[in-house]
């Protein structure tokens, strides 16, 4: 009889509930629950809960729920400490959910969780030092070395999002200002675009938006393939400042790999390609010789992946 887990991405502006095949990594089905505005403990729970009872499966066939939480995770206890971008904070999803269902669960870092499924199943696979970080929402990433993930001594390790590029920039979600992910993540260009639209500056983009609704990856792409000019300039703006993020952590980690993933880079190709392109130039000679680059292989599906095979 085939054995299944439960997988599950919980993201700032989305969480996918995935029923993956433990021996393939195989997703089977995959429940979404948008969490842009619905968001804090409550909320958060309850989608969880919700999408789980949704899946079409004998509870007897499930081996475990794993959870890849953007924000700090305290692994051993399966709570989530802050998770801004989520309103979360001190959210024990372990003992929820296994008191729910029975099972055992098992949580970590989104970021961290889509490297898992990437290095078994995507675009790491075979390579045993290689850094993926995530452009979503925010900017995440996790560092794997001799094929093992680097937690740090507070097991914060890879917050490339909250480096510091400007000392005296941007508040972050995070309280400070300055880092990394108030520059080059999606929300950060929705919120450029959408301020100098208020300006009065004209955009294509307004083609694709809805009153009361978010700009979207997709809306991005189709403005660039307009060729619009301020959606070029914000894009190429939030590339210039990953691509030195991603110069900083080659010439300080060395790894072989850089994976990117998430929304804003699957949708993206400009943007994407611009940043490669920008790290290699901006890191130092010798690591940008050697440095590869991918995408993540299993898009969407790489935090549910992941996460259905955390374990203790």
């Amino acid at each position: 009889m085939k054995k299944y887990s439960i997988g599950i991405d919980l993201g700032g502006t989305k969480i996918l509930i995935a029923l993956v095949e433990r021996e393939s990594g195989k997703v089977i089905e995959c429940i979404k629950k948008k969490t842009k505005k619905d968001k804090g403990p409550k909320n958060i729970t309850k989608k969880i809960i919700d999408g789980i009872e949704e899946l079409k499966v004998d509870s007897s066939e499930i081996e475990s729920i794993g959870i890849g939480s953007a924000g700090q995770i305290d692994r051993k206890n399966g709570i989530i400490l802050a998770a801004p971008n989520l309103d979360c904070y001190d959210l024990n999803l372990k003992k929820i959910l296994s008191e729910r269902f029975n099972l055992p669960v098992f949580v970590g870092n989104d970021v961290e969780v889509a490297a898992i499924g990437e290095q078994n199943f995507g675009a790491g696979k075979g390579c045993d030092d290689f850094v993926c970080i995530f452009v979503g929402t925010g900017v995440g990433s996790a560092i794997i070395k001799d094929g093992k993930i680097i937690r740090g001594a507070t097991g914060t390790a890879g917050e490339i999002g909250h480096m510091i590029v400007d000392l005296n920039g941007r508040q972050c979600a995070c309280g400070g200002h300055g880092c990394l992910e108030a520059y080059a993540s999606r929300s950060a260009i929705e919120r450029r675009i959408e301020g100098a639209l208020k300006k009065g500056r004209k955009s294509c983009i307004l083609e694709y938006l809805e009153t009361g609704k978010s700009i979207t990856s997709s809306m991005i792409q189709k403005s660039i393939e307009k060729d619009d000019e301020l959606v070029l300039q914000y894009v190429t703006e939030a590339s210039e400042y990953l691509s030195g993020g991603i110069a900083s952590i080659i010439n300080f980690i060395n790894p072989e790999l850089v994976i990117l993933g998430g929304g804003l880079i699957e949708a993206v190709d400009y943007f994407y390609e611009k940043t490669i392109k920008k790290a290699r130039t901006k890191s130092l000679p010798v690591p940008a010789e050697k440095i590869k680059f991918s995408k993540a292989k299993l898009g969407d599906y790489s935090g549910v992946i992941g996460a259905a095979f955390l374990e203790e």
